[in-house]
């Protein structure tokens, strides 16, 4: 298993036998818990029963239940006797087991009787079907026991399923965290081979700037590591264990939208805490109408049908206004503004007497007359068709009230060379993990920007194929694709979900609540964690994958600690994940690179 270590043990040590008062099936059984063992949630164990013609078959489970009660006492006021030593009465220790694999395949129940052993090493392995995985697995985190939850790489990036789900209540469930941890393990611990270099990541930053130190150390990851190893028992680091480097990601670049109305129309970063480091990105208004980006201006294409045929035969219109030249702006002849509109838009005039488009508010200016005010209020009859004013009003309604919010992002105002300069490009040569900040943008901006940057993404791979794999991270998917209403974005999701992993397209998708997500899009991820859940969403049928007893669990899992279930192991798996070893936010940032004050002093003074 490809950068996979757990703690070295020999055979795991007796813990129980199997009882003969409980019922024993092939797939859940008791058994007593020994004197002096201990078992706790989530502990792995093996079970090997023999049939009648002397075969072995093993039974390899997790625990989902423990617990312990008196034997020999009817009320339940005797414990106080008992607990005085007045009463005669043996504490039952008991727990269940949910079997994750019978092997070989002989579904017989195991005996009363039969000996229960911590899974070590090899039995681990069969417990989690790492042996199935081989080379393809990366770590998952770790169980309990510190040993290590194999992750089979094959369900991640499309060869047998593709996608990871990821469900939790937002800021306890940490799901970007372990997004991140999951994107870090892929990356580093060698499961991709040679192709590891050209993996890329496309993450969206949706809150705060937290995403916009991922390639600066964590001051505080030695000490919260050492301190979690101390915790817990560990002969080593979390990091160690999982044989992945406690370092920050590689190859990182940093894209956040232009501030608005910065002074002499400059195109600066709009973020806080980061100084260097951030480019900004925007696109050209040419670039808006060539690349057919006006649908994804519109959030609520359900509103109205025939708005929807508006936008198509709009969409079409500006496709082919902006063919037949190469400039960021657009010129017309049709367009006679009035003098109010002149000063109010800005509007100018090429050397040929045409109207250069060179804001998005001209832009709309435009589509404005062509479909109200032309023809003396009758409008373009070649733009209009049949459609009617209100729709049309409708719709120019739509586009004054997201104005203001596109402006920044959709300009004409540009050289060629700041267009190509600042035009955002995920697959950039030289970079594998791109971060798009989007967390200052209105809820309209952001659905456009994921949306436009999604679809060329989708059909990029659509043409190259399915290498270089490519992984997106996208929080909120319960904005992005919610499971009522129909979006041009929601329809870039589930071509993602339903077809990407077959052009090398994966979507590590997280939300609170997967029960107002659309249900293709959660259904199709291979992999499926659950952090922190609110209990009534967890009685949901999205999370019937999860037993009874972890559904009630999800309730009070703590940061840092998610149930995770993947296709090879039939029951969900408990595990934690290290401290991050990069930034999550600018005082955490690394400003010795590891370095003590002192020898940060004597190499400066050299």
């Amino acid at each position: 298993m490809t950068g996979v270590q757990g703690p070295s043990a020999a055979t795991g040590a007796v813990v129980g036998m199997v009882l003969g008062t409980q019922d024993v099936t092939p797939v859940s059984f008791w058994f007593a818990v020994q004197p002096g063992a201990s078992i706790q949630l989530d502990d792995l164990v093996v079970v090997g029963t023999r049939k009648p013609d002397g075969a072995e078959v093993r039974f390899y489970g997790i625990v989902d239940h423990v617990r312990t009660r008196h034997e020999g006492v009817t009320f339940d006021s005797d414990v106080q006797d008992v607990a005085a030593g007045l009463l005669p009465a043996s504490v039952s220790y008991a727990a269940r087991v949910l079997v994750t694999r019978v092997h070989p395949e002989n579904f017989i129940p195991p005996q009363p009787g039969d000996v229960v052993r911590h899974a070590r090493d090899a039995d681990l392995r069969m417990a989690l079907s790492a042996d199935k995985m081989g080379d393809r697995a990366f770590p998952g985190g770790l169980l309990a026991d510190g040993q290590v939850l194999p992750l089979n790489y094959r369900f991640v990036n499309g060869e047998n399923g593709g996608h990871i789900n990821i469900s939790g209540i937002s800021g306890v469930a940490t799901k970007t965290s372990y997004a991140l941890f999951l994107l870090h393990s892929i990356f580093r611990s060698g499961v991709m081979g040679a192709s590891a270099s050209a993996g890329r990541a496309l993450i969206f930053n949706v809150k705060g700037e937290d995403l916009l130190f991922l390639d600066q150390a964590n001051k505080d990851v030695a000490a919260r590591e050492a301190d979690a190893q101390a915790q817990k028992g560990l002969p080593r680091t979390r990091y160690d264990l999982m044989n992945l480097p406690a370092e920050a990601f590689r190859d990182v670049q940093f894209l956040a939208p232009p501030r608005p109305g910065s002074a002499a129309g400059a195109i600066v970063p709009h973020v806080e805490q980061r100084a260097s480091g951030v480019t900004p990105f925007l696109y050209s208004l040419r670039e808006f109408c060539l690349r057919r980006m006006l649908p994804y201006v519109f959030v609520d294409r359900d509103a109205s049908v025939n708005l929807g045929f508006v936008i198509g035969s709009i969409e079409d219109r500006l496709y082919r206004l902006a063919q037949g030249a190469d400039t960021p702006y657009l010129t017309v002849e049709d367009w006679q503004p009035d003098t109010e509109q002149l000063i109010d838009e800005d509007v100018r005039f090429d050397e040929l007497g045409g109207v250069r488009i060179s804001t998005f508010p001209q832009l709309v200016a435009y589509l404005e007359y062509k479909l109200l005010d032309a023809n003396d209020g009758e409008g373009d009859r070649k733009w209009v068709g049949k459609q009617s004013p209100a729709t049309l009003q409708a719709f120019i309604r739509r586009l004054r009230g997201v104005q203001k919010h596109l402006t920044p992002l959709v300009r004409g105002d540009l050289s060629a060379q700041q267009a190509a300069q600042y035009r955002p490009d995920p697959l950039k040569p030289g970079v594998q993990t791109t971060v798009v900040d989007i967390h200052t943008l209105s809820a309209t901006a952001q659905m456009f920007v994921v949306g436009v940057l999604l679809r060329d993404l989708f059909e990029h791979k659509e043409r190259v194929g399915r290498q270089d794999t490519v992984f997106v991270v996208l929080d909120e998917l319960n904005k992005y694709a919610p499971r009522d209403g129909d979006s041009p974005i929601k329809d870039v999701l589930l071509d993602i979900a339903e077809r990407g992993r077959s052009l090398g397209i994966i979507l590590i998708g997280a939300q609170q609540t997967a029960s107002e997500v659309e249900r293709r899009i959660v259904s199709n991820a291979a992999i499926r964690v659950v952090g922190r859940l609110d209990l009534a969403e967890a009685e949901r049928p999205e999370y019937r994958f999860l037993p009874q007893s972890f559904r009630a669990r999800a309730g009070i899992l703590q940061p840092g600690t998610m149930l995770v279930s993947q296709p090879d192991v039939p029951n969900p798996v408990l595990v934690n994940y290290p401290f991050p070893a990069w930034a999550t936010r600018k005082d955490e940032v690394d400003d010795l690179r590891g370095k003590k004050v002192e020898d940060v002093g004597d190499d400066w003074l050299r």
